[in-house]
């Protein structure tokens, strides 16, 4: 443990400024195509959506982070892929679109011999999970720009207008399911490359509490694609869906201005622990950060419940009350 605690602002991420960022850029775009290709949600959501008649098609972009560092350190480039899929499916999937198209962006400081292959593996590896074609790309050779590479893709799905989930059927009292992530999937990962790098470990040593695996391996175990969700729309009601990424619960403000008690909240993985006490995290930053052990979050009538639980492996962890995000006694907001 450094004694001095770590914070995803102080590791050059700072949330509040990034929505600032955000806001100044979005007011600037004014411009609404009308009729067929028409917006049908303000930029913010999970998802941008456009009118295609009976559907909707829904669109998002993202990319694989700082993580690609990681996986630079350890020679290792075989499941970002999988990571750039899962990030821009998994905001797919928490509006209640099917995903169908993928294109990526591939951005190289300079081209070396299996580098290529390694990304195209794990690719393929998400366009399968995710049942996507990956029907084009783009790959760039900017020197002067980066150092290293950057990997960032575009997910197109489409949704029946009248099955769109943006969270407005959520109500008091509503059972709130989390699916558990792989861990720490591809996000809070400036704050985790400080905490190792002021830490007495490095990504090659092999994790105090599993001997059996390196840090950096750990850490670059890909985002889970939580594909499920599909089947549990069809046949459940369905109030809401979240994929938790940067800033951890907050995310859960994307789909409703109702609250989150979470009173059982899923066991984070180890990882999660071991980077908490090597950089003095306080929990309440952790949970502001990374989706600490839980994914993706379904919210249901407490009716479906079970069925839902049943269907996912996933675990009861609150209720929907009148405001507040809390877990167990920790006030998130």
């Amino acid at each position: 443990m450094t004694g001095k605690e770590s914070t995803y602002a102080s590791a050059g991420v700072d949330i509040h400024q990034e929505e600032n960022t955000i806001k100044s850029l979005t007011k600037m775009i004014k411009f609404k195509r009308e009729g067929f290709g028409a917006p049908l949600t303000d930029i913010g959501h999970y998802a941008g959506l456009m009118d295609f008649g009976e559907f909707a098609i829904a669109m998002t972009t993202d990319g694989v982070g700082s993580k690609v560092l990681i996986a630079n350190d350890m020679g290792k480039w075989d499941t970002v892929g999988i990571d750039c899929i899962a990030m821009n499916v998994n905001d797919l999937l928490a509006i209640g679109a099917e995903p169908i198209g993928f294109v990526d962006y591939l951005a190289l400081e300079k081209h070396k011999p299996g580098f290529s292959k390694e990304i195209g593996i794990g690719l393929a590896k998400g366009a399968e999970i995710a049942r996507i074609s990956i029907v084009g790309g783009e790959t760039a050779t900017l020197p002067d720009v980066i150092r290293g590479f950057d990997l960032a893709g575009t997910c197109i799905g489409a949704v029946k207008k009248d099955e769109i989930l943006t969270g407005e059927k959520i109500k008091v009292g509503d059972v709130i399911i989390g699916l558990r992530s792989s861990g720490v999937h591809s996000n809070g990962y400036s704050l985790v490359r400080k905490i190792i790098k002021e830490s007495p470990y490095d990504y090659h040593d092999y994790c105090p509490y599993d001997l059996k695996n390196t840090i950096g391996g750990e850490l670059l175990i890909p985002t889970r694609i939580y594909m499920e969700v599909l089947d549990v729309i069809k046949k459940h009601e369905v109030h809401g869906l979240a994929h938790i990424t940067g800033s951890g619960l907050l995310k859960l403000r994307r789909i409703t201005n109702l609250g989150f008690d979470i009173t059982d909240p899923i066991e984070p993985p180890a990882i999660f622990k071991f980077l908490q006490e090597q950089g003095g995290v306080s929990d309440l930053e952790m949970y502001k950060t990374f989706n600490m052990g839980m994914g993706f979050v379904i919210i249901v009538p407490e009716e479906a419940a079970p069925y839902v639980i049943g269907m996912t492996g996933g675990k009861y962890v609150g209720k929907i009350v009148e405001s507040g995000i809390k877990v167990k006694d920790l006030v998130i907001e």
